[in-house]
């Protein structure tokens, strides 16, 4: 919501506009169930109290997305999407990318919730966003990552920015991250075997 000049422009859902006040006729709901059948968005633009229109976008995978999918997946992690599009487009990007798990029409907050859902059943999760819906969830996650060009409370709020402005580091990322912890495993049994030799032979000697 932006006011120009003497005027209040409104860009957003149905459920926005209804909680702005903003009547939404019956013909852009049918407009706007056929886009979704399609697989795609309807924005709806408001000027001051009035609907002026609306802007059908259709989303675009990034060229990337696919084998990045596949290489975390090898690596036995569970993918889910979290959306706050509409049911029908996030159920077609989920069919697309081969992803069985999907939440559609989540408010930010609501996205933080189901990733502390997530660790309450003892999951570690790693949440990828780019926007400023996704900053609340960013901040939740065990890890949290973004993208150079994102919004910049998404660059501000993830621990991880990938600086090449795309995915393909991602998939690498968790690689370094297992080498770590086998190193961090491998320093501590050759810390701690030695150090337990030592007392045995203590008490052996006395």
């Amino acid at each position: 919501k932006v006011r120009l000049e003497n005027q209040v422009v409104r860009v957003g859902s149905d459920r926005f506009m209804q909680l702005e006040g903003i009547p939404v006729s019956s013909t852009i709901h049918d407009l706007q169930t056929h886009c979704n059948a399609a697989g795609h968005s309807l924005v709806l633009v408001a000027v001051d109290d009035h609907l002026a229109g609306g802007i059908e976008l259709q989303p675009t995978i990034r060229p990337e997305a696919r084998t990045i999918i596949d290489q975390l997946r090898a690596y036995g992690m569970e993918l889910s999407i979290i959306s706050g599009d509409q049911e029908q487009p996030t159920r077609s990007l989920a069919h697309e990318l081969g992803i069985d798990r999907f939440f559609a029409n989540t408010l930010p907050e609501n996205k933080a919730k189901l990733i502390e859902q997530l660790q309450a059943e003892g999951r570690t999760v790693c949440f990828v966003g780019d926007g400023i819906n996704d900053s609340i969830a960013l901040k939740q996650a065990n890890v949290s990552v973004s993208l150079r060009g994102a919004t910049t409370i998404a660059t501000d709020t993830a621990q991880i920015v990938l600086m090449d402005a795309s995915l393909n580091q991602l998939a690498h990322l968790f690689e370094l991250a297992r080498n770590f912890e086998h190193n961090m495993q491998a320093n501590l049994i050759t810390t701690i075997i030695p150090g337990a030799i030592c007392v045995g032979g203590v008490f052996l000697l006395n």
